[in-house]
């Protein structure tokens, strides 16, 4: 592959450089990234860039233009992940909706429900979350208990979900449900396209150990779904909810341009952190790690380069995606896990207190747990690595 850049791509970058300087809210080139702590205000300041997003054309550049992308190319998407990982761009309130439902909505969908959902996932009108785990259902997607039942015109779905990311901004989930029970547990799983601002939705708060809350328990008590909600056939959503995972394992796997820009920040704090009166940097030991991270997340970078070619030429995603998933997810975490080593016994400071007053590293961390396990654990993604990449025979514990 080519990775030089032609002079219609190098326009491109231009124009959505000029685009975000344009664009940003105020200060925010300079270091001045004002994110409001209160939930309504951050909830609406997300929605509120997503909007400028989609005006300017930039929410879903991947997305054919028939349905308000850009068709872009794959050096196009590079180019995009790169420039928005270099101004550390505000997050997407959407990034379910855009990355996951509206792709799968495309590829699997009613046009009914394409003409519903899919500018208003574009715009940030409606926000989606993911209605998939369940306290005794995790990584085992076949053991979910929510149950919906046919009554009349509608169906009554009860259970209980959990790790909903953005469940308490969302105004859709994309929801598994057992309709049927057989012999195959794969079977009799149903998805559907949820109202989360009815009556029988409840929506309880997870509080992780750096202290947000991206993460929720959703309780179902007679909520409310119509056959219009539902995507593909009902008890064959087990098809539906593996083409959702390989477009956001996909998505995921875009992290190694984050990593990439991780890795200069931490190249910056050796060089700022003294150790007997010399930079950190110059420690041949701390080299040494630096060496090794550099090393494996270039080499994550190009594997992500020649899976994304692949979707290019498929026209969908693949298993490759747990590659990218696994390996930008586990380097991340032994990328932060370094930082704070760098930094000694001030690595335990929080906030205020944190080295330069600031707990980037630290916030951070403690974050990469999660990404080993969201999206599909570790283990889950050796799994499907192994039996649908390599060929080796299926995990006797399934």
């Amino acid at each position: 592959m080519d990775f030089s850049f032609t002079k219609k791509e190098e326009a491109f970058r231009q124009e959505l450089r000029t685009w975000l300087e344009s664009n940003l809210p105020d200060g925010w080139l300079e270091g001045k990234r004002d994110i409001p702590e209160d939930e309504k205000e951050y909830s609406e300041f997300l929605r509120n860039w997503q909007k400028k997003l989609y005006e300017g054309g930039w929410a879903a550049i991947a997305w054919p233009e028939k349905y308000g992308g850009r068709a872009a190319t794959l050096m196009e998407e590079i180019i995009y992940q790169q420039e928005m990982v270099r101004v550390k761009a505000p997050p997407l309130v959407n990034y379910v909706g855009i990355h996951m439902v509206g792709p799968t909505l495309m590829q699997i969908g009613m046009e009914e429900q394409k003409e519903a959902y899919i500018e208003k996932i574009l715009t940030g009108e409606e926000v989606w979350c993911q209605g998939y785990s369940e306290p005794n259902a995790g990584s085992d997607l076949t053991a979910i208990q929510t149950s919906a039942v046919r009554d009349g015109d509608r169906w009554k779905i009860n259970g209980q979900k959990v790790w909903t990311s953005f469940g308490h901004l969302a105004d859709r989930c994309f929801l598994l449900a057992r309709t049927s029970r057989g012999e195959k547990k794969h079977k009799g799983i149903t998805v559907f396209l949820l109202d989360m601002n009815q009556p029988g939705v409840e929506t309880r708060p997870i509080i992780q150990m750096d202290g947000k809350h991206d993460f929720n328990e959703v309780y179902l008590e007679d909520a409310v779904a119509y056959d219009a909600d539902i995507v593909g056939e009902v008890d064959e959503g087990w098809r539906v909810m593996i083409a959702l995972l390989m477009h956001e394992r996909s998505g995921i796997g875009a992290q190694v341009f984050t990593l990439e820009q991780q890795f200069e920040d931490l190249v910056v704090l050796a060089k700022e952190v003294q150790e007997d009166g010399q930079p950190l940097i110059k420690n041949p030991f701390t080299r040494k790690a630096m060496v090794d991270l550099y090393t494996r997340s270039r080499g994550s970078l190009l594997n992500y380069y020649r899976n994304l070619t692949k979707t290019l030429k498929n026209g969908q995603p693949s298993a490759e995606g747990s590659m990218d998933k696994l390996i930008v997810s586990e380097l991340t975490k032994e990328l932060f896990s370094q930082s704070l080593s760098m930094q000694g016994h001030k690595g335990v400071l929080w906030k205020e207190d944190a080295v330069f007053g600031d707990s980037y590293w630290q916030d951070n961390y403690l974050y990469s747990f999660g990404m080993t396990i969201g999206g599909g654990t570790s283990e889950v993604q050796k799994n499907t690595i192994g039996e649908r990449i390599l060929g080796l025979p299926k995990d006797l514990g399934r």
